[in-house]
């Protein structure tokens, strides 16, 4: 078991939540803010993604980005920020026997335009989806080649930021630990993602099953989504890894109350105090995650 855990905070996602729970972040200044509420609440890391304003819909503007990234890091030094760089994978098969006629869903880019922002903003972590995936029972496609995978892999590395490789199911496990092998990656961190159709099932059986085919001695998290937030939060802990929450993966606190990220947050280092550990500060996350000292 880990006692002393990583509390990340995933504040917005790319989902479809604008307007299902009131507190989903919209614009930068309010992403930000969900940023230092998730910080005062206790979170070492703050996971971020940005939307358009004017729709609420996901967006990849480095302006939107740099917005946020200001806004945080002119608040508060210490907290660590994990910029996502998954956007522009999105692929929306046409219907029928007409696949290649892709649907207004598909944002789909090479595999650098991707990481524009980390380029320019230098996070201290960001994200990488080590695979491709079906997302839901429609026609949407998360696409992340192997060719893809290692030309953005390269070049995490080459701009000094700390990859968070996100694995959904365990052959995005299995070709994380080929970029290790290949040399294209250098102490990365490993978050297992679970509950998302059609990935790995949130259970206890499939993070275990991760966790003992993770490089051994790695740092890494899991978290499930919706309902399953908090318990695989605690089996997490009690496997030995880290944690995360936040209203990107579940938009509830309790039956019929919404969550804000400070009170997932709240939630969640109850949990571990109460299994005997405490959450890490992000000098304390810093140090673990080997990432120096603030940006």
């Amino acid at each position: 078991m880990n006692t002393d855990v990583i509390v990340t905070c995933a504040l917005t996602g790319a989902g479809d939540t604008v307007g299902r729970n009131p507190h989903v972040p919209v614009t930068p200044a309010e992403i930000a803010a969900a940023a230092l509420e998730a910080a005062r609440a206790g979170a070492t890391v703050v996971h971020a993604h940005v939307r358009d304003p004017a729709t609420g819909k996901p967006s990849r503007d480095v302006a939107l980005y740099r917005e946020v990234v200001e806004r945080i890091r002119e608040a508060d030094g210490e907290i660590v920020i994990n910029l996502t760089a998954g956007m522009g994978g999105d692929l929306e098969i046409g219907p029928g026997e007409t696949p290649t006629d892709f649907g207004p869903g598909s944002d789909l880019v090479g595999p650098l335009t991707r990481l524009l922002h980390v380029e320019e903003l230098r996070p201290d972590i960001c994200t990488l989806d080590c695979g491709t995936l079906n997302f839901g029972d429609g026609d949407f496609i998360y696409v992340s080649t192997p060719a893809q995978l290692r030309a953005g892999a390269r070049r995490i590395t080459e701009l000094g930021v700390k990859a968070e490789l996100e694995i959904f199911d365990t052959g995005h496990l299995w070709f994380a630990k080929q970029l290790l092998k290949e040399g294209l990656l250098k102490d990365p961190l490993f978050q297992l993602c679970l509950g998302i159709p059609w990935g790995a099932p949130a259970d206890t059986t499939t993070m275990k099953a991760m966790v003992d085919n993770l490089p051994a001695g790695a740092c890494w998290a899991g978290f499930g989504i919706g309902r399953m937030q908090m318990p695989m939060a605690a089996q997490a802990m009690l496997l030995g890894g880290n944690v995360r929450v936040g209203l990107e993966d579940n938009l509830w606190l309790d039956r019929g109350v919404h969550a804000t990220n400070g009170s997932l947050v709240e939630r969640v280092i109850q949990i571990i105090e109460r299994l005997g550990g405490r959450a890490l500060s992000p000098a304390e996350g810093r140090d673990r995650m080997q990432l120096g000292g603030a940006r």
